[in-house]
């Protein structure tokens, strides 16, 4: 998608608002809906059922009638998607939405006249029952729109997502591989010795944020004093994700325009990120300890790194097993625990070379998927000479 900075009036921000709780309201009878449902009992309604549900709810409530029906129709619409996606394992069931939280609304049957462009960094997007609503024209809106998204973040920010696939990345062809190593020290190491970093928060800034955290806890709940701060840390935690977000965005392109073959660890973060706690009745061990962990895993954006290199190198991630890629030495092969000295060292027990453990780790990687990407019949994913295998027969003929 292609997100562009919304910027409403104040009274076409209430009205976004309301179409946002509309849309909100309708997820939430969905919910309700097929949280009913137990086994023996008819099946819960469909998207077409609930459609026509909605039309007759429309014309008994007039504050619901009021709203866009393509607001509250497109609601339904993504939680069929929800359910389809609970049902296909993989995402978990849907939930219900929260004021506040995760807000927003998606407009379907986009025309052409619907997104304009008034100046050099301002243009115009057509929301019903809105009006034109300005938005900040950083970058040349796609061409074939056909739905786009309106969101509104904690932090109190509007944007619209005009959802449009992109073009891939072309490869360089030259057919070099890189592999990346993820880490919470290093963020990402390559095979060519290159330590990259997610941009954190500074200072100044994690000092502002403690500062707020505290004053949370002391503000009494529901008071206009708790809101104020809630929004305060969600404008320093939205500038994190910012910053984030731009470095997987910068860092995934320029892998995908330098290298014909990327290598990653095929990791579980989900299980890696899962709490320590336990239960009462066998409470876990190092529970703050592995809490810190998560959090480091969670702001190195591991998963969005690959997710977005995926999208931008389609065909030319290879994800490969972890198992032993940080105890085995890249030059002479040999595995031993000892050879990893610490976080950041590495030498080899057995013949003595010295490397960046993460970037020996990474050369693993490259190594590895440059054996899977020259198969015995194949040759490289971009073409070139193809490696065969000694044909028996042929072997036998004297």
């Amino acid at each position: 998608m292609s997100r562009y900075r919304l910027q409403p009036s104040p009274a076409q921000e209430r009205v976004l608002l309301e179409h946002c709780g509309h849309a909100r309201y309708v997820w939430n009878l969905a919910v309700e809906q097929h949280a009913h449902w137990k086994p023996g009992r008819r099946s819960a309604p469909g998207f077409a059922e609930q459609c026509r549900q909605l039309t007759e709810a429309r014309a008994e409530n007039e504050w619901l009638r009021t709203g866009s029906v393509v607001v509250q129709q497109q609601a339904l619409k993504d939680f069929a998607q929800a359910m389809a996606n609970f049902f296909g394992k993989t995402h978990k069931r849907p939930a219900w939405r929260r004021r506040g939280r995760g807000e927003g609304f998606r407009i379907v049957a986009v025309k052409a006249g619907d997104v304009r462009r008034l100046s050099r960094n301002v243009g115009e997007v057509r929301i019903p029952k809105v009006g034109w609503v300005r938005f900040r024209w950083s970058r040349a809106v796609p061409e074939g729109v056909k739905s786009y998204r309106v969101t509104h973040d904690a932090a109190g920010r509007w944007h619209v997502a005009f959802a449009v696939i992109p073009e891939p990345v072309p490869a360089p062809g030259t057919g070099e591989a890189a592999g990346v190593d993820r880490g919470v020290a290093v963020s990402a190491a390559l095979s060519t010795g290159e330590l990259l970093n997610v941009p954190g928060l500074r200072a100044g800034e994690k000092a502002r944020l403690l500062r707020l955290l505290r004053r949370l806890a002391r503000a009494e709940r529901g008071s206009n004093r708790r809101g104020r701060v809630k929004a305060a840390i969600a404008k320093v935690r939205a500038r994190e994700a910012d910053r984030r977000k731009d470095w997987v965005e910068k860092t995934s392109t320029d892998l995908a325009r330098r290298f014909d073959v990327i290598a990653v660890e095929d990791l579980k973060i989900s299980s890696m990120t899962r709490s320590a706690r336990g239960t009462r009745e066998a409470p876990g061990r190092g529970v703050r300890q592995k809490a810190g962990l998560n959090r480091g895993v969670l702001a190195a954006g591991w998963g969005r790194l690959v997710q977005r290199l995926e999208h931008k190198a389609p065909g030319r991630v290879q994800k490969i097993n972890p198992r032993y890629t940080s105890q085995t030495c890249n030059a002479c092969r040999h595995r031993a625990a000892e050879s990893r000295e610490s976080q950041s060292r590495f030498r080899c027990v057995a013949c003595g070379h010295q490397a960046h453990a993460d970037v020996n780790a990474a050369e693993n990687l490259r190594d590895t998927a440059a054996g899977h990407a020259v198969a015995a019949r194949g040759g490289l994913p971009l073409g070139g000479p193809a490696n065969r295998e000694p044909q028996r027969d042929l072997l036998l003929v004297r």
